[in-house]
């Protein structure tokens, strides 16, 4: 093995769960070199919703690193596959999006991916350029090429067979479909997260009998989301999006507690891995956490806008800490003073129900102009004033 394969299966397996067949990754990474033919490398995507967050990043990193490395980069859009819906990871049927929805989602994923990859390297294609002419017939004779007894050892699948609980015909037809991808695409590689380890196998088994060589595979952790519990997911709303404004990105990332924050700085930092553990040997010597995760909030926001955003985000958040009002502060106008401060905080968007907001009252938690609310009661008259609910929501509300 030379030292640039070497060099190229490091880079690789930094961060990653699993390399499926390592051996076979290397033989493909040195024939590369050797014939000066890069490897088709394919991660796809269903645009099941418009915005990509932090949790897609992962994966997205991993490709850049092997754009960087002189791979071909295929991002594939999981257009025909959306309207199956993945039923990975689920315990029940997932509802298929309509044409128009999809087509919608597609428009800014690959703008947004951009934000990681080098578009001028990236080859895009949507699944729907083999999948919708495969026709009737060419399902049939897909689906010949794979037992429902494999389909079924997939966990989801097993554990919801076993508890009754409903799966339909089409979720069936998901692993095959995602798999005749990697068969149209000659994949050499394909990235997904954990959850996705059976499909990807699927893509194997299926080149294979199609008289291909078959792929290798790279699965990637899931990021856990800011509540450190559950994967991101905006379905969850513990999600950091890659578009968001610097200042709303720096303090989600701020709100990680200080365990999760070297999770993050292990699959989402660009840092050496020496400079990592230095900073963790720091903290156990007595550094102050904070000071840690602000560099990795900066690394992030940096990333996404500028650095100068960066350092504007940290001055925002240390202001808001001081009880002070941010720079950014969206305008709301509210009719019908004077009204209870429960019904303004609703109107304004703040809180989800008077009840909610009463509760953040009791808690100590709203301000008007800076000024603690500590009575339910109040009725509040016609005039503008800055509304604050807990440290991180703000509106500029005009009151008439």
């Amino acid at each position: 093995m030379s030292d640039s394969v070497q060099h190229a299966l490091e880079v690789i397996k930094r961060g990653t769960d699993e390399v499926l067949v390592e051996s076979e990754l290397a033989q493909k990474l040195a024939r590369a070199e050797q014939s000066g033919k890069p490897l088709r490398i394919k991660l796809g995507l269903d645009p099941t919703a418009p915005d990509l967050h932090l949790g897609h990043t992962v994966v997205l990193n991993k490709m850049r690193q092997l754009q960087d490395l002189g791979h071909t980069v295929i991002f594939l859009i999981g257009d025909f596959t959306s309207m199956i819906g993945d039923p990975s990871g689920r315990n029940i049927t997932r509802p298929p999006l309509s044409r128009e929805q999809i087509e919608q989602n597609a428009k800014t994923y690959f703008a947004q991916a951009s934000l990681v990859l080098d578009a001028s390297k990236t080859e895009i294609r949507y699944n729907s350029e083999w999948c919708d002419q495969l026709g009737a017939r060419g399902m049939i004779e897909l689906s010949s090429r794979y037992t429902v007894a494999r389909i079924l050892e997939r966990e989801d699948f097993t554990k919801r067979f076993k508890a009754g609980t409903p799966i339909s015909v089409h979720e069936l037809l998901y692993p095959l479909m995602q798999g005749y991808d990697s068969v149209a695409l000659r994949s050499d590689l394909e990235l997904g997260g954990t959850d996705q380890k059976f499909n990807l196998l699927v893509g194997r088994e299926l080149q294979k009998d199609y008289g291909q060589e078959p792929q290798c595979i790279l699965t990637m952790p899931l990021l856990e989301g800011l509540d450190g519990v559950e994967k991101m997911s905006k379905s969850k709303g513990n999600y950091v999006a890659i578009t968001e404004p610097a200042n709303t990105m720096f303090g989600k990332l701020m709100s990680i507690s200080d365990p999760m924050m070297w999770r993050y700085y292990e699959l989402l930092s660009f840092r050496s891995l020496s400079e990592i553990a230095q900073f963790k040997r720091e903290v156990e010597e007595g550094r102050n956490p904070r000071d840690i995760k602000v560099l990795l909030a900066q690394e992030i926001v940096a990333r996404f806008h500028s650095q100068a955003a960066a350092e504007s985000a940290l001055e925002d958040f240390e202001r808001r800490a001081r009880g002070g009002i941010p720079d950014e502060v969206a305008e709301v106008a509210v009719a019908g003073a004077p009204i209870g401060i429960g019904q303004l905080l609703k109107q304004a968007g703040l809180c989800a129900s008077t009840s909610e907001a009463l509760r953040m009252v009791d808690q100590g938690g709203v301000r008007i102009d800076g000024n603690v609310i500590a009575d339910k009661a109040l009725k509040i008259e016609a005039g503008s004033f800055v509304l604050q609910v807990g440290k991180r929501k703000f509106a500029r509300v005009n009151l008439s």
